[in-house]
């Protein structure tokens, strides 16, 4: 049964990277809500549910992104909100010290993907949804950033500098865009439940980043959160769907932290 008190009710949202992890969570969290939704990424995990869709779409593809967006805007007459919520992070460090992983420097092919995914893929969706919200007079956009994107992160800075360019591009587009009734705000989570970024080789390659184990690492996650626990997907899902409703209407240009307190802005 939908939950009506955010008003989301028949909303049309973009939800990139909406299969898995933190996405995917967003989405059903939406659709329980009573919104019609888009989830924009290279495969799909069906959802049997009428507001559902899925469009199969390259984030870095401009063409690729044009054509969904238009699309769309043709089967629903409008979008109401954009979630930037597709990402990648590849643990590398800048200079591999120790000498016996070559292989987790960064390098041209991952700084290549992670910037395309994690920002290109953003701007591109922002700026032609922000063609029809500025016709519209009405719009909102929600950038899933990082914790990392404000702190860095040992062996994650190119990951940290994608989302402190987003954090950036979410303060500007906010001031742009403002005067079209268009709001745009950031969130950075901090350490989560299972988001499906932290496969096997993810964790293989952060441990050594930071000369350490996978069960070590592992194991300090929840030490450093004042909280004593690290993130649920539902809780980040559900600030998301607050900041698409019309009860979050006076918050722009801010990045709003959901770390259980380890960061702080």
């Amino acid at each position: 049964m939908a939950q009506n008190w955010l008003e989301i009710n028949e909303k049309v949202i973009i939800v990139t990277g909406g299969t898995s992890g933190i996405g995917r969570q967003i989405v059903n969290s939406l659709l329980e809500n009573g919104a019609v939704v888009y989830n924009i990424d290279l495969k799909d995990d069906p959802i049997d549910n009428g507001n559902y869709h899925f469009i199969e779409t390259d984030v870095t593809n401009k063409e690729a992104v044009e054509k969904t967006v238009n699309t769309i805007f043709e089967e629903q007459s409008r979008i109401d909100v954009l979630i930037n919520n597709a990402g990648i992070n590849l643990p590398r460090l800048l200079v591999d010290v120790k000498g016996e992983k070559p292989e987790y420097e960064i390098n041209m092919k991952d700084l290549d993907l992670m910037f395309g995914v994690n920002l290109k893929g953003p701007i591109l969706f922002s700026q032609e949804v922000s063609r029809h919200f500025v016709k519209q007079n009405k719009g909102i956009i929600v950038n899933i950033a990082s914790e990392a994107g404000q702190e860095g992160s040992e062996g994650q800075s190119i990951y940290s500098a994608t989302k402190a360019a987003l954090i950036g591009f979410t303060r500007s587009w906010a001031k742009e865009l403002g005067k079209h009734n268009i709001k745009v705000v950031a969130i950075a989570p901090g350490i989560l439940e299972e988001t499906g970024l932290r496969t096997k080789k993810y964790e293989e390659a952060l441990a050594y980043s930071r000369n350490t184990t996978v069960d070590k690492l592992n194991g300090d996650y929840s030490k450093s959160i004042p909280l004593g626990r690290v993130g649920k997907l539902s809780e980040v899902a559900d600030l998301v769907c607050y900041l698409s409703s019309d009860k979050s209407s006076y918050i722009t240009g801010t990045t709003i932290n959901i770390s259980g307190g380890k960061s702080r802005g």
